[in-house]
């Protein structure tokens, strides 16, 4: 969600301290918010400031663009009423943070009452009513059918022991487990997610020894907190995430992979894999597949669907893999027309597909390190089927069988391992991304930012730029709006260090032109040329040695299957920054259900309204089994 002037907040606690903080950062983006809090003097006092930080945004508005709402959040029938109240005022609720909270006044072993007035008040107040909050503003949401955000205000001390307060870490822990046990709201349109900073300087964490605190590296401050809290209302791709902000390790999403490993999603090891379904996984007397029959660009005309016998028992060094997600590729046309083959034409016919996500459905008696039921991914040819048959060899497990993890294999790969091996990329360089919004191009803009480099994206489409914008790149040259032969002159006169490309033709003419001296130019595909009425039609490059000769630059051809000793660790370099939140992977919207629409996405792909990843879900019984989940 785009924070933008218009939308509404209701900030519980917001009257100071965190909640101040958020209200005020809120209203300095055009956001109407509700001030709710049971401190009537700091709650006004708030409301006022917030009120002079959204004037810019709404100078001629007639009604307030914050209010107070005293509240006990303890008491129901205040919530209701708060949550009535700023509904009337703003109409909707876009955006709910439930941040009230407090520390438990007495030491649980010193507390000689039924502890109705400290450790029980204290979990009323920092779970009971963050749950109370939830529930009213889920359903304020849904009946003004609006997507929104909800973010519950939990804690490091809802991470890991508290021993000066036990009562609030048990109520912050609550609150995390209450909130990530609620990620499958997105699918109504709101995303719920809970926040948990370390200490920051307010009159809660006020009685922290200042030992203790410099042993986990002091305060955080509270732009910190802030940009966390924005990441989470932000990100569209975050429900039932848990930010974990700290000064030693700054934002990091809870459980880290190490934690996570060891109940749910696990790493790429093959020693172990954490999702498993049955292993009791029925096997079918046949299957459908995809072959080519005939050599052609046109992939449709080129292949149909064939169902073949299931072989069994398979080999003894083989794996029976049940595909559920495939990747499509733009050289699905190059490989259907035999340009990946060596010595002359292929024998006809042969498999189609490289890539594919799904479950192990057997293996063979001398596989050890492979088990039944647990997910695995390929690259090699004959992905568009139900079921593929290969070499031990060549299966990855892999965390979970999703889409995301389809992206990240070709198009993942080849983005990480192009840049780092052809590119040499270091930090501090101009790095250029052709075709940026689609599969391996949003890989590319992510990794070039995330090594410390200024990052310039090419794209068609407003829709395209816009989420390019969002991935972090610095510059996005839209082709339909603006040139960008004169952009990357006028902008950049001194070239661009590294160029990441994949369009070809007179994109690859622009982009030599653009490379600076000592510049680096990947070539990684040539989209355009794929297609035409004459199948790939090689293109010749006069003057090439010369110019690159003059400028001591390098033109370095990329292709992934040469760097195959590297998948595995590079596959697990990309899962972990997926898992800690620092690499956002984009699937395209475009639903293509079963074989018979495999010639549908190839063709969608080509036709360049894509954005991000194009992925066939092979299996829709599968994927709508996990959305049940």
């Amino acid at each position: 969600m785009e924070i933008k002037p218009g939308l509404s907040a209701l900030v519980t606690g917001g009257a100071s301290g965190i909640g101040r903080a958020l209200c005020l950062a809120l209203a300095e983006k055009g956001v109407f918010v509700s001030v709710v809090d049971f401190s009537e003097d700091k709650g006004k006092e708030t409301t006022s400031l917030v009120q002079k930080a959204n004037a810019p945004f709404h100078p001629s508005l007639n009604s307030p663009s914050a209010i107070f709402i005293k509240c006990d959040v303890t008491n129901r029938g205040d919530l209701v009423a708060a949550f009535d109240k700023h509904l009337a005022t703003f109409g909707t609720l876009d955006i709910c943070i439930n941040n009230a909270g407090i520390a438990n006044p007495v030491k649980f072993d010193k507390d000689d009452t039924d502890g109705s007035k400290s450790w029980k008040h204290t979990i009323n107040v920092d779970l009971v009513a963050v749950v109370e909050c939830t529930h009213l503003a889920i359903k304020a949401m849904k009946a003004k059918r609006k997507r929104g955000v909800i973010i519950n205000m939990g804690s490091a001390a809802g991470l890991y022991p508290s021993p000066l307060d036990p009562i609030y870490s048990a109520s912050k822990g609550g609150v995390v487990l209450f909130t990530r046990s609620l990620a499958y709201f997105k699918r109504q349109g709101i995303r719920i997610n809970v926040l948990c900073p370390e200490f920051i300087q307010t009159e809660l964490a006020g009685a922290i020894g200042d030992s203790f605190l410099q042993s986990l590296g002091g305060y955080m401050s509270m732009d910190m907190l802030i940009k966390g809290a924005f990441e989470l209302i932000t990100d569209e791709s975050k429900a039932g995430a848990c930010l974990w902000i700290t000064n030693r390790r700054g934002l990091e999403y809870w459980p880290t992979p190490m934690e996570r490993a060891k109940y749910l999603v696990g790493s790429t090891s093959t020693k172990k894999t954490s999702f498993k379904v049955t292993s009791n996984i029925k096997l079918p007397q046949s299957f459908e597949k995809i072959i080519v029959h005939a050599l052609s660009h046109n992939f449709r005309n080129a292949t149909r669907i064939v169902r073949a016998p299931l072989q069994l028992p398979i080999g003894p060094h083989q794996v029976l893999l049940k595909i559920i997600y495939a990747g499509v590729n733009a050289s699905d046309v190059n490989f259907s027309s035999g340009r990946y083959f060596s010595g002359g034409s292929p024998k006809l016919p042969f498999d189609a597909g490289f890539e594919g996500v799904g479950l192990i459905a057997a293996v063979g008696e001398s596989v050890k390190n492979l088990q039944v039921g647990t997910p695995a991914a390929v690259m090699t040819f004959g992905a568009y089927a139900e079921h593929m048959i290969v070499s031990s060899k060549h299966v990855l497990p892999v965390p979970r069988p999703d889409p995301e993890v389809v992206a990240m294999l070709t198009s993942g790969l080849t983005a990480l391992t192009a840049l780092e091996k052809a590119g040499q990329m270091k930090s501090g360089e101009t790095v250029l991304v052709t075709a940026a919004a689609g599969g391996t191009g949003q890989f590319a803009v992510q990794l070039a930012k995330l090594a410390g480099n200024k990052v310039i994206a090419t794209c068609g489409g407003s829709d395209k730029a816009k989420l390019l914008k969002e991935l972090g790149v610095d510059r996005v040259i839209d082709y339909k709006a603006e040139d960008i032969k004169t952009v990357l002159k006028k902008e950049f006169p001194k070239g661009v260090d590294i160029i990441y490309e994949s369009v070809g033709g007179r994109m690859f003419d622009l982009c030599l032109n653009a490379l600076a001296v000592y510049g680096r130019l990947i070539v990684i595909g040539m989209i355009s040329q794929y297609q035409g009425e004459k199948g790939w039609q090689p293109a010749n490059y006069p003057g090439l040695c010369e110019k690159i000769l003059a400028k001591s630059q390098t033109v370095a051809g990329f292709f992934l299957v040469q760097y195959s000793q590297l998948w595995k660790q590079n596959l697990n370099k990309l899962f972990h920054l997926y898992s800690l939140g620092k690499l956002k992977v984009g699937i395209d919207q475009k639903k293509f259900i079963g074989l018979n629409a495999v010639a549908d996405a190839v063709e969608y792909l080509h036709s360049g309204k894509s954005t991000g990843k194009v992925v066939v879900c092979i299996d829709p019984t599968f994927e709508q089994t996990i959305s049940r989940l």
